[in-house]
């Protein structure tokens, strides 16, 4: 059963165009393929699978992603930015402690006074 295949390769040069050729190449079951660099398009057709069309497009050591995944992903950056503002949050956490630290050596030092009294 013929299936398409569209991913998002980051391609900057005619070297990863040919890098990709290379690998779609290899791949059995590709009947034809159309890589776009101005695009960063990599569509394949045959009798392939979107996840191994993937693999195989990946091995050629370029940034690959399902062309429907990049309307997807501004959505969650948001929800990835907001994650680091709880860290800073977490790092004045810290600063109570140095404060308890400084009693602990100062009842240290006391029974140590009252040791040697």
């Amino acid at each position: 059963m013929a299936e398409t295949v569209v991913l998002r390769v980051a391609m900057s040069c005619q070297g990863c165009v040919g890098a990709v050729k290379r690998v779609l190449t290899k791949m059995e079951g590709v009947e034809s393929f159309d890589v776009d660099l101005q695009e960063q398009k990599v569509t394949v057709k045959g009798d392939v699978t979107p996840e191994t069309v993937f693999q195989t497009v990946s091995k050629s050591g370029k940034k690959t992603s399902f062309w429907e995944e990049e309307a997807k992903e501004p959505a969650p950056a948001p929800e990835a930015e907001a994650a680091p503002e709880p860290v800073p949050e977490a790092e004045a956490a810290p600063e109570p402690v140095p404060e308890a630290a400084p009693d602990v050596a100062a009842s240290a030092a006391a029974a140590a006074a009252a040791a040697t009294a």
